[in-house]
């Protein structure tokens, strides 16, 4: 059982959870490097990409954005890894890994049905499921962030809009294609899962809620000092009945009469 002086658990602030999505980033493109010279001194392992219908090449759904063929294909995707990433991580802290395990199996999913008979691999397709995802939950939940997160990315990748198109025979369109697919879906399906950020009021907002108090404070403060309404009112005299008597209130006297003094 706890006691009442236990602080409530620590929520890491937005700057801190960029620091601590930039650095998980870094680092995963940092393996990226590492498997790259790998592959150079094993070149085998450049086999194990996603190979359309077949069953050996459903591995790759797991290792194919771990490969590249050289340094100038990891380097076009690191970049785009650490910002697309970073900003997920930051403003969707609750369904970032998820939003990345979509895009992650869903590039590959959609390549080894629909691709050209090839060897794929690279992380577009996990760049491109990033970047849709932020585009789509901007679009479903309009609040700052969101914009704000979807805006950069737009202005610094926006020519992934185009990409999961065919425009070059050696890059692999199906796994951009696939991976933003991923991304549209994961966003709709986990759109509500981070909660709105808290917005700063208006300042009509603030009167209003300071009008509202105001009078609550003028009706504690009315049932506090003054007294209940009566349900009745007591009654204090009441008309006798006519047949009632009613008794002399002042006595008059006849003209003549002996009790008449002479004028």
């Amino acid at each position: 059982m706890l006691s009442d002086d236990v602080p409530p658990p620590h929520r890491p602030t937005q700057a801190q959870r960029l620091r601590v999505s930039l650095q998980r980033w870094l680092g995963f493109v940092a393996l990226l490097g590492l498997v790259l010279v790998a592959t150079v001194a094993l070149p085998e392992l450049g086999s194990w990409g996603v190979r359309p219908l077949e069953i050996r090449g459903l591995a790759g759904l797991a290792t194919a954005p771990l490969l590249h063929a050289d340094a100038g294909h990891l380097f076009s995707n690191a970049v785009a890894l650490v910002v697309l990433g970073t900003l997920v991580g930051t403003v969707y802290p609750l369904s970032a890994s998820r939003l990345v395990l979509a895009a992650w199996i869903g590039a590959g999913a959609f390549t080894w049905l629909l691709g050209r008979p090839s060897v794929h691999l690279g992380a577009s397709g996990l760049v491109h499921g990033l970047f849709f995802a932020l585009f789509t939950l901007a679009v479903l939940r309009r609040d700052r962030h969101a914009v704000v997160a979807a805006f950069v990315a737009i202005l610094l990748f926006g020519g992934m809009l185009l990409t999961v198109l065919p425009h070059e025979l050696r890059v692999s369109w199906e796994m951009h294609a696939g991976g933003a697919l991923a991304g549209i879906v994961a966003g709709v399906v986990w759109r509500r899962r981070d909660p709105p950020p808290a917005r700063a009021p208006y300042s009509w907002e603030i009167e209003e809620a300071d009008a509202r108090a105001l009078e609550d404070a003028k009706a504690v403060e009315a049932d506090t000092y003054e007294p209940a309404r009566p349900g009745d009112v007591p009654v204090l005299w009441e008309r006798p009945a006519r047949d009632e008597a009613r008794g002399t209130v002042l006595p008059f006297r006849r003209p003549g009469s002996a009790d008449d003094p002479p004028r």
